[in-house]
């Protein structure tokens, strides 16, 4: 070999030692990547479970109990017993491989057969790639997280009227038990018509009782069906106001009933 083809052949092996080096470096920086984005990954599953156990306790969803280990399987021997997946194939509390009756199982049984025999078995499919499958994981976990924030918007609205505002809401409630109660006013006012009730039962029911029940039958309703799950302490429920509505509601209904019946006298 001549000085010539020698040189040229340490430069080839040095072009390819260089090639080699470049392909591990960049191989490993590759490999860094995916470790660093499986890291990632792991911590954002970590927070979304983390965050869907709160918002489970939020809305009274209790965690399922552990399931109960399986009992541990005694070693094989001559009696019979399992000796391991190896050593039990067919047992179907082993699952090496599905139970097949007698005759089934020997028609199971590998043959040979030729390359160019349809009983060939099909070839395993390739490796998927790992930045693929990163990449997929990482879509699913932006699907999940927005599925999260949707339902963390929904836990913040109370189940009672959840698109109205808190002052709407209180509103809409003391106005309901209000005219509950004035329902009941009547009542009372027909029963005093037949002798049931006297004159001064009547005026306290309708002057503090019914108003006062309507008023708290109104604030135990916002705070057991008006509260989001997921805000801490007790929202609004505006006292004043549920007091005025209450205390101005029943006496009035009570005052609508004489106009009528004035009219229709």
């Amino acid at each position: 070999m001549s000085f010539e083809e020698y040189a040229a052949l340490a430069r080839q092996l040095s072009a390819q030692h260089r090639a080699g080096e470049q392909h591990a470096a960049a191989e490993s920086a590759r490999r860094r990547d995916l470790h660093a984005a499986v890291d990632y990954l792991q911590q954002r599953l970590s927070a979304q479970g983390q965050r869907l156990d709160q918002l489970g306790r939020a809305i009274g969803i209790d965690q399922p109990p552990p399931a109960p280990a399986p009992p541990p399987t005694p070693p094989g021997s001559g009696d019979g017993g399992p000796a391991g997946a190896a050593g039990a194939p067919g047992r179907a509390d082993v699952g090496a491989y599905p139970q097949l009756p007698a005759g089934e199982a020997r028609l199971a049984l590998p043959t040979a057969v030729s390359p160019a025999g349809g009983g060939v078995p099909a070839q395993r499919s390739a490796a998927a790639d790992p930045a693929v499958e990163l990449e997929l994981a990482r879509r699913m976990a932006d699907e999940a997280d927005r599925h999260g924030q949707q339902a963390e918007l929904l836990a913040q609205r109370p189940a009672l009227l959840p698109t109205w505002s808190p002052l709407a809401r209180a509103v809409a409630v003391y106005a309901g038990c209000g005219a509950a109660a004035g329902v009941l006013v009547l009542i009372l006012v027909l029963a005093s018509g037949v002798g049931l009730v006297d004159g001064f039962t009547l005026g306290a029911w309708i002057c503090a009782g019914l108003p006062a029940v309507a008023f708290f039958g109104g604030y135990l309703v916002l705070g057991r069906w008006g509260r989001p799950a997921m805000v801490a302490g007790t929202p609004p429920r505006y006292l004043p106001l549920g007091f005025l509505i209450c205390f101005l509601l029943v006496p009035m209904a009570y005052c609508a009933y004489l106009l009528m019946v004035r009219g229709l006298r």
